[in-house]
C-alpha cells in the first residue's frame, strides 16, 4: 500500500522555492506534506499531493524536473514511543530506512510518517505482518 511521492529539483537560491509553490497555488494544489533536502548548488523538494499524476504533469508543463516514486505513509499514534516502535520492528526486520518525514491529518488528528527504504515491498510486508497501518494514495485527501 504505497502512495506517490513527487520529487522536484530546484536550484538552490532565493526565489526558486517560491516559484515552486507560485505553480502548484496558481494550479490549487494542496500540499499534504513538503520535505526540503539542499546542497550548495540545488535541492530536492518532496511533495505529498492527493493526486501526483496531475501535480507531476503541471509541475513538468512549467519546466521543472521532477520525478515520481513510491513511499509508504504510516499512521504513529500520537503516543510517547510509538515511532520507535515501527523503526525497532524494522530494524530487526533488517529494513533500511532511506529517508522520512512527518504530516499530521487535518482531519483524523493522526501523524503520519512518509518512508522511503530500499525495499519498498519488504518493508511494507514486515508493518503489515506486525499490525503498522498504512494509507494508500486514496486515502490522503481523506486524512
Amino acid at each position: 500500500m504505497t502512495i506517490n511521492q513527487i520529487s522536484i529539483f530546484i536550484e538552490n537560491k532565493p526565489e526558486a522555492l517560491a516559484k515552486l509553490t507560485d505553480v502548484l497555488a496558481s494550479n490549487n494544489v494542496n500540499l499534504r506534506a513538503l520535505s526540503l533536502a539542499d546542497s550548495s548548488d540545488f535541492g530536492i523538494a518532496r511533495i505529498i499531493v492527493d493526486d501526483a499524476s496531475v501535480v507531476e504533469k503541471v509541475l513538468t508543463a512549467s519546466d521543472f524536473i521532477v520525478k515520481a516514486s513510491p513511499v509508504l505513509a504510516v499512521e504513529i499514534p500520537d503516543q510517547s514511543g510509538s515511532l520507535n516502535h515501527i523503526l525497532q520492528i524494522l530494524s530487526k526486520a533488517g529494513r533500511n530506512i532511506e529517508y522520512m518525514y512527518g504530516f499530521t491529518g487535518k482531519k483524523t488528528n493522526q501523524a503520519y510518517m512518509i518512508i522511503r527504504t530500499t525495499d519498498i515491498a519488504a518493508t511494507e510486508k514486515v508493518l503489515s505482518e506486525n499490525f503498522i497501518r498504512m494509507i494508500d494514495q486514496k486515502e490522503i485527501a481523506e486524512v
